[in-house]
């Protein structure tokens, strides 16, 4: 062992520590934050499909669905989104009053500090519903129980700490919200020029050692009517009041809003959604040292304690309201499909209709049953950092795209808004998911495969450690028992990668899972061609790959979905293998497969040192990409699940907030429940080729309950396909004086003519 790690690992160790780009503090203080989980079975090259499959579903306890039956609900039932975001522009007092009472923003807190103390999953599930009725709601309840005071206190609080701020959080008496972002740094908040500087100072009538702050920050949620702020800055300590070091790094800290020189600023609108944003200042506000959350020995560690809370809240906050309105976009659109008749016949029967219809049904059952693995994760204490980043990042885009798909199906009735619009305000609301906790375009080219390639690898991280660790003879030591695993790994990875690809993943490992064993097997191929070109990658392009951002996010993109439809083959599973489901999931697989194909190419085309590029190419895809999506069958039973009642399309769409009032969302669960009660019916009455149903009732066709039935549910369709008009003077103050636009612009004419 000594000889082999003296005369053949010593140069390679030596050569490696010479080209190792540099890491900055933050970098690894994001790398080693979180967890790594699935993700790491993914990276092997040879996932235990038998550790998924085990995995304990996502369960609500009787006292968490109690609370979405009773407060949800009727919290749900006080919400007019189009007054909210229209008329009022925030929430209505005692919606805020009912959120405080019922602690909505205690929902992650212990039960011992007066929270609710719920799972991942209770608050999954609870944003998840808010969401379908109001994304203000959901945004302003989301926010206390993602990244904020609450889950840094509760993570890395003192014992102090705890007590005094997570009672007043649970009930209500103080709002939270964090500030992060400045105006110098978004997506790069590590270059945030927020300082605090320790020193002395008065506070509440004592002089004491603490730290005097400036800060500017924006685009913070709830921070127009928060009363305590976390803060993100960088601490120095220049007297050395505390230590030998001067920059002591990212600290976080509590910050009453009503202490001298917090200055809270004015809303933003953000992509018109009235949920309270806006930016604050801090000149000069001074705070003692047991303000800093964690205490005098957290200075310096806020960097990595956001990055842990981070990969919690971004797994569980977004990705919720994210499901969820790929849920609401299928019961919606298949519903409006199926009643909406062009050209005598519903436009559901057009392939053209179906074809983005089974995109939304497909995006819908793959969120969420994404969302429900990661919540068994984080149910089971695991806070898995690439996975969140994952979810964050594909969840909002592909809301985005099911959401886009509905408003072209829903064509005007979409675009002109007003009260009985259902569906236009989630789509204004697309791009502040896309933008917020991270922007999807530097998640994709830089965190995903940037941050895996070393957290779930087996082995990287801890040669990069060996790599970098002072102690030079330790540091071979450990670099030569990774190092040559990871040989052994890769040897392994590559025959396996082989026989997999010439044989199409024929004798792939796979559980017994019926119809769907197959689609096992072909993930087990393609997580072995993706470790191998990943490993391939790394080795010849080193610090450099970091810097090929199309590079990264092509890597990124197959592992995400290796993620993700290993989630949708656990749903399929865990719901008991639902024929009818079945054709949802292989939609997902087929569009996942030519993604995961096509990125392989796209990699094998690209990547610089060309002979092996070659050489992988001859062994993970001597055929090149093959799959070319799903069949035509499938769409037309994919988007078929959502325009008939049926169990299928509860499975798909359960528990969406639905209250019995004459809101558009309602009107159109009516007509479509009457138009699929009549549907035999109105079979008869196209057979017998008549179209009025007073017609049918004379000649016999059709009983007089019958036509009765048939008018109930036309009128309701005809109320669903209605859409909003407006007064002119309901819409702009210039009419309001005149009262008669007609007037208005017949009086601007002569006053022109006469000018």
């Amino acid at each position: 062992m000594s000889f082999r790690r003296d005369n053949i690992t010593k140069p390679i160790f030596s050569w490696a520590r010479g080209v190792l780009p540099a890491m900055s503090d933050t970098e690894r203080e994001a790398l080693e934050a979180g967890d790594v989980w699935w993700d790491a079975d993914l990276f092997t090259g040879n996932p235990d499909w038998t550790k998924l499959l085990k995995v304990p579903p996502a369960r609500l306890t009787d006292e968490e669905q109690a609370f979405l039956n009773g407060p949800v609900d009727e919290l749900c039932a006080m919400l007019d989104e189009w007054k909210i975001f229209w008329e009022w522009r925030d929430l209505p007092p005692d919606v805020w009053h009912f959120v405080k009472r019922e602690k909505f923003f205690g929902m992650i807190i212990p039960k011992e500090f007066g929270g609710l103390g719920f799972s991942p999953y209770a608050h999954s599930e609870v944003v998840r519903k808010i969401s379908t009725r109001s994304i203000a709601a959901a945004v302003t309840v989301m926010v206390p129980n993602s990244l904020g005071p609450g889950e840094l206190l509760m993570r890395f609080g003192t014992k102090e700490q705890q007590e005094r701020w997570l009672p007043r959080l649970a009930d209500g008496r103080d709002i939270p919200c964090f500030g992060l972002t400045s105006p110098e740094a978004g997506s790069d908040a590590a270059s945030m020029i927020d300082t605090g500087i320790i020193c002395k100072g008065n506070f509440e009538g004592r002089e004491v050692t603490g730290l005097r702050l400036n800060w500017h920050k924006r685009y913070i949620t709830l921070g127009p009517v928060a009363t305590l702020l976390g803060l993100a800055f960088k601490a120095y300590d220049p007297d050395h009041l505390v230590g030998q070091q001067e920059e002591l790094g990212i600290t976080v800290a509590l910050i009453p809003t009503n202490l001298p020189g917090v200055e809270i600023g004015h809303r933003h609108l953000p992509s018109m959604q009235v949920f309270q944003n806006g930016p604050n200042r801090g000149r000069d506000v001074f705070i003692p040292l047991d303000y800093v959350i964690g205490g005098k020995e957290r200075l310096g560690q806020g960097w990595k304690m956001l990055m842990t809370a981070l990969a919690a809240g971004r797994g569980i906050s977004l990705p919720s309201l994210s499901a969820a309105g790929a849920a609401y976009a299928a019961r919606t659109t298949g519903a409006y499909a199926r009643i909406r008749e062009q050209f005598g016949i519903s436009i559901s029967k057009f392939e053209g209709v179906e074809e983005p219809l089974a995109r939304i049904v497909a995006t819908a059952y793959q969120l969420d049953a994404a969302r429900r693995l990661t919540c068994a994760a984080l149910n089971a204490g695991v806070h898995p950092a690439v996975i969140s980043g994952i979810m964050k990042l594909h969840a909002t885009e592909r809301m985005r795209t099911a959401v886009d798909d509905a408003m072209d199906i829903h064509g005007g009735k979409a675009v002109i808004d007003g009260p009985q619009n259902y569906i236009g305000n989630l789509h204004r609301a697309v791009p502040v998911g896309i933008t917020v906790e991270g922007a999807n375009i530097l998640t994709r080219n830089l965190i995903v495969f940037g941050q895996g390639a070393i957290r779930a690898h087996p082995y990287l991280l801890d040669e990069m450690n060996a790599l970098a660790d002072t102690d030079r003879e330790r540091g071979l030591t450990a670099f030569d028992t990774a190092f040559w695993k990871h040989v052994g790994h890769s040897f392994r990875t590559l025959f396996r990668a082989f026989g997999q690809s010439w044989t199409f993943g024929a004798f792939a490992m796979a559980p017994d899972a019926g119809d769907a064993t197959p689609f096992y097997r072909q993930l087990s191929r393609y997580s072995a061609a993706f470790a191998l070109c990943a490993d391939m990658a790394l080795l010849t392009l080193g610090g450099a790959l970091k810097r090929k951002e199309m590079l990264s996010a092509r890597f990124g993109d197959i592992l995400s979905e290796l993620y993700l439809l290993s989630a949708a083959l656990k749903r399929w599973q865990d719901e008991g293998r639902q024929k009818e489901d079945f054709a949802a999931l292989e939609w997902c697989m087929a569009t996942g497969f030519k993604t995961i194909e096509n990125r392989l190419a796209e990699i094998l085309a690209n990547l610089p040192n060309r002979f092996v590029a070659g050489f992988l190419k001859l062994v993970v895809q001597p055929f090149g990409a093959r799959v070319l999506g799903p069949s035509d069958r499938v769409v037309h039973q994919c988007a078929g699940i959502v325009l008939e009642p049926s169990a299928a399309r509860e499975r798909l769409t359960p528990d969406l907030a639905h209250v019995d009032d004459d809101s558009g969302f309602a009107r159109l669960e009516r007509a479509f429940k009457l138009v699929a009660s009549t549907d035999a019916i109105a079979k008869r009455m196209r057979a017998a080729h008549i179209r009025d149903w007073k017609d049918a009732i004379a000649k016999g066709v059709i009983t007089q309950a019958e036509g009765e039935q048939l008018a109930a549910a036309h009128e309701a369709v005809t109320k669903v396909i209605e859409v909003d008009d407006f007064a002119p003077e309901a819409l702009s103050p210039i009419y309001k004086k005149s009262g008669d636009v007609h007037q208005f612009f017949q009086e601007l004419g002569e006053q022109r003519a006469a000018s």
